[in-house]
């Protein structure tokens, strides 16, 4: 399917309803890949667990193509990503399920983490915000803000998962970003999985099984939905 933005562009977008709704629902915000045919799996795996899910491409001005394969060339799009027409992305998928769910989340990995913890602090509404593997706090190329700066604005809880060897994202990145959503009176909870690496739920989830089922678990909890 296609969202409308609010500059009109049409987003693509992958959705599934549940069979047993649990009242939860998820905007799925994809790694630097796109909307991978991995994010549409995930859609139907959240739909399964009761959840009303969305996932959405932030490539639609870029790329001509919707498709989002193991071919695609996805850095030079990711380069031009802007910080207010992903929110209004973003906004768009949450309008669309908005009115099916009782309680909101967002949910995104890597450079998603990064922008679904930003739509704490975007006026969505949201139940919560999870980040897996987000980079928190520090520039970032696209020029996203840095979520540590943002914490004064969030306006829901909090979740960050983390893989205890992403030397991308270490440890004291995390403390950071936790100081300041406890300046901020956000509440949150971070998760680090000893041994895992960066991108250990999507691309490494085979080898990673047990903090891949760790972090679905988390997941699920916060989202207030039996695992």
């Amino acid at each position: 399917m296609t969202l409308p933005s609010r500059d009109g562009t049409k987003i693509p977008a992958y959705a599934a309803t549940p069979d047993t709704p649990s009242g939860a629902g998820v905007v799925i915000i994809p790694d630097v890949r796109g909307l991978h045919p991995y994010y549409e799996e995930l859609v139907l795996r959240f739909a399964e667990a009761g959840i009303q899910a969305v996932g959405l491409d932030l490539f639609a001005r870029t790329a001509v193509s919707a498709q989002r394969g193991e071919g695609f060339e996805y850095e030079p799009h990711v380069m031009q990503l802007e910080t207010e027409t992903v929110a209004e992305d973003v906004a768009a998928a949450a309008a669309h399920i908005r009115e099916r769910v009782e309680r909101l989340y967002t949910v995104g990995f890597c450079v998603g983490g990064r922008i679904s913890l930003l739509a704490a602090a975007g006026g969505l509404g949201l139940t919560g915000a999870i980040g897996l593997y987000p980079w928190p706090v520090g520039p970032h190329r696209t020029g996203l803000p840095a979520p540590a700066n943002e914490a004064p604005r969030m306006a829901c809880p909090v979740l960050t998962i983390y893989g205890g060897t992403d030397a991308g994202i270490p440890p004291e990145h995390h403390a950071i970003f936790d100081r300041a959503l406890d300046s901020a009176g956000v509440e949150h909870r971070t998760v680090v999985y000893d041994g895992a690496p960066h991108s250990f739920f999507d691309r490494k989830a085979a080898e990673f099984a047990d903090a891949s089922a760790g972090a679905w678990r988390e997941m699920l909890d916060f989202m207030g939905v039996p695992v």
